[in-house]
């Protein structure tokens, strides 16, 4: 049994990231942006720190987000 994320995309921000052109110059980016919040996210959750903890979980939803628009 497959179980598939509810996905909150519209079709505006399809249309917006397909019209984008410098889609592929941004994936790479958008990566290291990704990897660099995860890894400010391990460091809160070892020093429990919650207001960062809440502040990268907030910034991580929405790069994957853009992630996806970009890679659709």
């Amino acid at each position: 049994m497959i179980f598939e994320k509810a996905c909150n995309v519209t079709m505006d921000q399809v249309i917006a990231a397909l019209k984008r052109k410098d889609a592929e110059e941004r994936i790479p980016v958008l990566r290291l942006e990704l990897d660099y919040e995860l890894a400010t996210l391990y460091d809160a959750l070892q020093a429990n720190d919650y207001a960062q903890i809440c502040k990268s979980k907030e910034l991580l939803k929405k790069l994957g987000r853009e992630m996806l628009l970009l890679e659709a």
